[in-house]
Protein backbone atom coordinates (compact mmCIF):
# COMPACT_ATOMS: atom_id res chain seq x y z
CA UNK A 1 0.00 0.00 0.00
CA UNK A 2 1.31 3.12 -1.08
CA UNK A 3 2.09 6.04 1.41
CA UNK A 4 -1.16 8.02 0.47
CA UNK A 5 -3.08 5.07 0.28
CA UNK A 6 -1.78 4.40 3.68
CA UNK A 7 -2.85 7.52 5.02
CA UNK A 8 -6.12 7.53 2.69
CA UNK A 9 -7.26 4.00 5.21
CA UNK A 10 -6.07 5.49 8.45
CA UNK A 11 -8.70 8.82 7.75
CA UNK A 12 -11.23 6.50 6.57
CA UNK A 13 -10.46 4.07 9.77
CA UNK A 14 -10.79 6.46 11.92
CA UNK A 15 -14.37 8.00 10.51
CA UNK A 16 -15.13 3.98 10.99
CA UNK A 17 -13.93 4.00 14.72
CA UNK A 18 -15.91 7.45 15.90
CA UNK A 19 -18.99 5.61 13.97
CA UNK A 20 -18.65 2.64 15.90
CA UNK A 21 -17.98 4.11 19.43
CA UNK A 22 -20.93 6.43 18.37
CA UNK A 23 -23.50 3.50 17.98
CA UNK A 24 -22.30 2.45 21.21
CA UNK A 25 -23.01 5.76 23.02
CA UNK A 26 -26.25 4.78 21.90
CA UNK A 27 -26.54 1.34 23.14
CA UNK A 28 -24.98 2.93 26.57
CA UNK A 29 -28.05 4.87 26.68
CA UNK A 30 -30.40 2.43 25.62
CA UNK A 31 -29.52 0.28 28.63
CA UNK A 32 -29.16 3.08 30.50
CA UNK A 33 -32.80 3.52 30.18
CA UNK A 34 -33.33 0.09 30.63
CA UNK A 35 -32.23 0.20 34.27
CA UNK A 36 -34.31 3.58 34.80
CA UNK A 37 -37.08 1.73 33.42
CA UNK A 38 -36.89 -0.90 36.31
CA UNK A 39 -36.42 1.73 39.45
CA UNK A 40 -38.73 4.34 38.09
CA UNK A 41 -42.60 4.11 37.93
CA UNK A 42 -43.95 3.85 34.05
CA UNK A 43 -42.58 6.33 31.67
CA UNK A 44 -44.04 6.17 28.31
CA UNK A 45 -41.83 8.61 27.03
CA UNK A 46 -39.20 6.62 28.00
CA UNK A 47 -40.06 3.36 26.00
CA UNK A 48 -40.61 5.74 22.91
CA UNK A 49 -37.28 7.60 23.22
CA UNK A 50 -36.10 3.45 23.47
CA UNK A 51 -38.03 2.58 20.67
CA UNK A 52 -36.83 5.55 18.31
CA UNK A 53 -32.69 4.91 19.69
CA UNK A 54 -33.48 1.13 18.40
CA UNK A 55 -33.78 2.01 14.84
CA UNK A 56 -30.82 4.31 14.79
CA UNK A 57 -28.95 1.74 16.23
CA UNK A 58 -29.93 -0.42 13.48
CA UNK A 59 -29.29 1.89 10.75
CA UNK A 60 -25.72 2.67 12.21
CA UNK A 61 -24.86 -1.36 11.75
CA UNK A 62 -25.64 -1.18 8.27
CA UNK A 63 -24.45 1.88 7.21
CA UNK A 64 -20.95 0.69 8.86
CA UNK A 65 -20.80 -2.45 7.46
CA UNK A 66 -21.41 -0.73 4.26
CA UNK A 67 -18.15 1.29 4.96
CA UNK A 68 -16.60 -1.65 5.74
CA UNK A 69 -17.03 -3.92 2.98
CA UNK A 70 -16.00 -0.57 0.66
CA UNK A 71 -12.69 -0.11 2.69
CA UNK A 72 -11.81 -4.08 1.61
CA UNK A 73 -12.88 -3.29 -1.90
CA UNK A 74 -10.81 0.11 -2.18
CA UNK A 75 -7.96 -0.44 -0.28
CA UNK A 76 -7.60 -4.64 0.14
CA UNK A 77 -5.84 -4.19 3.22
CA UNK A 78 -4.21 -6.85 4.59
CA UNK A 79 -2.67 -7.82 8.33
CA UNK A 80 -3.31 -6.22 11.07
CA UNK A 81 -5.51 -3.66 8.93
CA UNK A 82 -7.90 -6.25 7.61
CA UNK A 83 -7.94 -7.49 10.98
CA UNK A 84 -9.45 -4.14 12.32
CA UNK A 85 -11.81 -3.85 9.85
CA UNK A 86 -13.57 -7.55 10.29
CA UNK A 87 -12.78 -6.87 13.88
CA UNK A 88 -15.38 -3.60 13.25
CA UNK A 89 -17.99 -5.80 12.21
CA UNK A 90 -17.84 -8.03 14.65
CA UNK A 91 -18.54 -5.35 17.59
CA UNK A 92 -21.15 -3.69 15.38
CA UNK A 93 -23.10 -6.99 15.58
CA UNK A 94 -22.50 -7.49 19.40
CA UNK A 95 -23.28 -3.49 19.81
CA UNK A 96 -26.43 -4.02 17.70
CA UNK A 97 -27.47 -7.22 19.79
CA UNK A 98 -26.32 -5.73 23.05
CA UNK A 99 -29.43 -2.75 22.03
CA UNK A 100 -32.02 -5.26 20.92
CA UNK A 101 -31.14 -6.86 24.79
CA UNK A 102 -31.57 -3.20 26.57
CA UNK A 103 -35.07 -2.80 24.39
CA UNK A 104 -36.48 -6.39 26.08
CA UNK A 105 -35.28 -5.03 29.31
CA UNK A 106 -37.18 -1.89 29.17
CA UNK A 107 -40.37 -3.40 27.90
CA UNK A 108 -40.63 -6.36 30.57
CA UNK A 109 -40.01 -3.33 32.73
CA UNK A 110 -42.72 -1.71 31.65
CA UNK A 111 -44.97 -4.75 31.96
CA UNK A 112 -43.41 -4.78 35.91
CA UNK A 113 -45.21 -1.45 36.49
CA UNK A 114 -47.86 -1.24 38.80
CA UNK A 115 -47.41 -5.03 39.95
CA UNK A 116 -47.17 -5.63 43.30
CA UNK A 117 -46.27 -9.21 43.52
CA UNK A 118 -42.62 -8.74 44.12
CA UNK A 119 -41.99 -4.85 45.18
CA UNK A 120 -38.88 -2.75 44.21
CA UNK A 121 -37.00 -3.93 46.76
CA UNK A 122 -37.13 -7.67 46.11
CA UNK A 123 -35.96 -6.92 42.34
CA UNK A 124 -32.82 -4.41 43.41
CA UNK A 125 -29.61 -6.98 42.78
CA UNK A 126 -31.28 -7.32 39.01
CA UNK A 127 -31.14 -3.82 39.06
CA UNK A 128 -27.63 -3.77 40.04
CA UNK A 129 -26.46 -6.38 37.46
CA UNK A 130 -27.86 -4.08 35.26
CA UNK A 131 -25.56 -1.50 36.49
CA UNK A 132 -22.60 -3.73 36.20
CA UNK A 133 -23.94 -4.51 32.59
CA UNK A 134 -23.42 -1.16 31.87
CA UNK A 135 -19.73 -0.75 33.15
CA UNK A 136 -18.93 -3.58 31.43
CA UNK A 137 -19.60 -2.38 28.12
CA UNK A 138 -18.33 0.96 28.83
CA UNK A 139 -15.11 -0.77 29.30
CA UNK A 140 -15.87 -3.33 26.35
CA UNK A 141 -16.04 0.47 24.39
CA UNK A 142 -13.14 1.91 25.79
CA UNK A 143 -10.44 -1.08 25.02
CA UNK A 144 -12.03 -0.84 21.37
CA UNK A 145 -11.70 2.88 21.49
CA UNK A 146 -7.67 2.45 22.48
CA UNK A 147 -7.02 -1.47 21.00
CA UNK A 148 -6.27 -1.64 24.68
CA UNK A 149 -5.57 -5.45 25.26
CA UNK A 150 -5.11 -4.74 29.03
CA UNK A 151 -8.32 -3.39 29.51
CA UNK A 152 -10.45 -5.93 27.25
CA UNK A 153 -8.67 -8.98 29.80
CA UNK A 154 -9.63 -7.24 33.02
CA UNK A 155 -13.49 -7.82 30.84
CA UNK A 156 -13.21 -11.24 31.78
CA UNK A 157 -13.42 -10.95 35.26
CA UNK A 158 -16.34 -7.91 34.93
CA UNK A 159 -18.27 -10.52 32.80
CA UNK A 160 -17.56 -13.02 35.48
CA UNK A 161 -19.54 -10.61 38.23
CA UNK A 162 -22.46 -10.16 35.84
CA UNK A 163 -22.70 -14.19 35.26
CA UNK A 164 -22.16 -14.24 39.83
CA UNK A 165 -25.09 -11.76 39.81
CA UNK A 166 -27.16 -13.58 37.85
CA UNK A 167 -26.97 -16.89 39.31
CA UNK A 168 -28.02 -14.54 42.74
CA UNK A 169 -31.04 -13.34 41.19
CA UNK A 170 -32.14 -16.62 39.85
CA UNK A 171 -31.59 -18.31 43.25
CA UNK A 172 -33.50 -15.54 44.74
CA UNK A 173 -36.37 -15.46 42.36
CA UNK A 174 -36.61 -18.91 42.99
CA UNK A 175 -36.94 -18.51 46.85
CA UNK A 176 -39.61 -16.17 46.12
CA UNK A 177 -41.67 -18.43 43.92
CA UNK A 178 -41.23 -21.11 46.35
CA UNK A 179 -42.79 -18.88 49.11
CA UNK A 180 -45.75 -17.70 47.51
CA UNK A 181 -47.18 -19.16 43.85
CA UNK A 182 -48.74 -16.34 43.33
CA UNK A 183 -45.35 -14.50 42.41
CA UNK A 184 -44.51 -16.50 39.75
CA UNK A 185 -45.72 -14.90 36.95
CA UNK A 186 -43.95 -11.93 38.15
CA UNK A 187 -41.12 -13.68 38.92
CA UNK A 188 -40.65 -14.86 35.29
CA UNK A 189 -40.89 -11.14 34.12
CA UNK A 190 -37.73 -10.43 36.47
CA UNK A 191 -35.76 -13.29 35.27
CA UNK A 192 -35.98 -12.73 31.48
CA UNK A 193 -34.73 -9.32 32.50
CA UNK A 194 -31.96 -10.98 34.30
CA UNK A 195 -31.03 -12.89 31.51
CA UNK A 196 -31.34 -10.04 28.73
CA UNK A 197 -28.82 -8.40 31.30
CA UNK A 198 -26.29 -11.61 31.19
CA UNK A 199 -26.44 -11.36 27.27
CA UNK A 200 -25.19 -8.14 27.62
CA UNK A 201 -22.70 -8.91 29.59
CA UNK A 202 -21.71 -11.41 27.11
CA UNK A 203 -21.72 -9.34 23.93
CA UNK A 204 -19.27 -7.03 25.89
CA UNK A 205 -16.91 -9.76 26.71
CA UNK A 206 -17.14 -10.50 23.18
CA UNK A 207 -15.73 -7.20 21.83
CA UNK A 208 -12.83 -7.63 24.54
CA UNK A 209 -12.33 -10.60 22.91
CA UNK A 210 -12.14 -8.79 18.96
CA UNK A 211 -9.72 -6.29 20.38
CA UNK A 212 -7.76 -9.28 21.99
CA UNK A 213 -7.86 -10.81 18.59
CA UNK A 214 -6.69 -7.70 16.85
CA UNK A 215 -3.51 -6.91 19.09
CA UNK A 216 -2.63 -10.29 19.01
CA UNK A 217 -3.47 -11.50 16.28
CA UNK A 218 -5.01 -14.84 16.94
CA UNK A 219 -8.90 -15.84 17.30
CA UNK A 220 -9.24 -16.22 21.46
CA UNK A 221 -12.54 -17.50 20.89
CA UNK A 222 -13.55 -20.86 23.25
CA UNK A 223 -9.90 -20.04 24.82
CA UNK A 224 -9.22 -19.98 28.98
CA UNK A 225 -7.99 -16.72 30.11
CA UNK A 226 -4.94 -18.68 31.32
CA UNK A 227 -4.40 -19.26 27.83
CA UNK A 228 -4.56 -15.78 26.89
CA UNK A 229 -2.47 -14.45 29.76
CA UNK A 230 -0.11 -16.98 28.81
CA UNK A 231 0.37 -16.15 24.79
CA UNK A 232 0.51 -12.49 26.14
CA UNK A 233 3.26 -13.00 28.23
CA UNK A 234 5.47 -15.29 25.37
CA UNK A 235 4.61 -11.73 23.09
CA UNK A 236 6.63 -9.62 25.93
Amino acid sequence: MTTHMSKQFDIEMETIRSDVLAMGGLVEAQLARGVLAMSEDENPELLETIKATEKEINQMQIDIDQQCAQIIARRQPAAVDLRVVLTVSKVVNDLERAGDEAKKIARKAAQLQGNERLTKMQYYDTIHAGELAQMILHRALNAFARLDIDEAIAIYDADDEIDMAFDLVTRQLVGFMMEDPRTISTALEVLFVAKSIERIGDHAKNIAEAVVQVVMGKDVRHTSLEEIKANIAERE
